[in-house]
């Protein structure tokens, strides 16, 4: 198997980006919508993986206080089922770890097993739902959280301050 580095998304990347966007989902972001992302919203973060020069995935995500939402993630078709997504989100937990990101939260359909299934094996669990979210079917989305350290749960912490500038842009 190639080997996957991640890397800071580029606009240059958005043509690939794209493509894997539009394979992946029924109401896929704009290229628009990726620019605003990555040069604009100053709480996001956005990710693609390479495998041999070629992009097979990315994720994007807001860093809010301690806190990190996941708002989009996806593979491209033909390398799915090969533990990209993983190590996407792998990624990303280390990072939080590194910068004391406490929780990580996403939305995600119902319907989307594998997702789900991908999820909880990271420590998400659904903590809430929110009814009609998905506007092209009318279906729900289920509000998932994981904690970035859980063996720290059990023990009460001072809630940081919100940070005024990322520690890992």
């Amino acid at each position: 198997m190639p080997s996957l580095s991640i890397e800071r998304m580029l606009p240059a990347d958005l043509p690939d980006v794209l493509v894997i966007e539009r394979a992946s989902f029924s109401m896929p972001w704009s290229r628009g919508a990726f620019l605003y992302e990555i040069e604009q919203n100053q709480v996001a973060r956005c990710w693609v993986g390479r495998e041999d020069g070629r992009i097979v995935g990315y994720i994007c995500l807001w860093e809010v206080a301690d806190e990190l939402h996941v708002t989009n993630v996806a593979v491209h078709p033909d390398v799915r089922r090969r533990g990209i997504a993983r190590a996407l989100l792998q990624s990303v937990f280390a990072r939080a770890r590194a910068a004391g990101i406490r929780m990580v939260m996403l939305e995600v359909r119902p319907s989307n097993t594998e997702a789900l299934t991908l999820y909880e094996s990271f420590g998400f669990r659904v903590v809430g739902r929110r009814r009609g979210y998905y506007y092209d079917t009318g279906e729900d989305a289920l509000v998932m959280e994981a904690l970035v350290n859980p063996t720290e749960a059990q023990a009460p912490q001072a809630r940081q301050e919100p940070r005024a500038r990322s520690r890992w842009r």
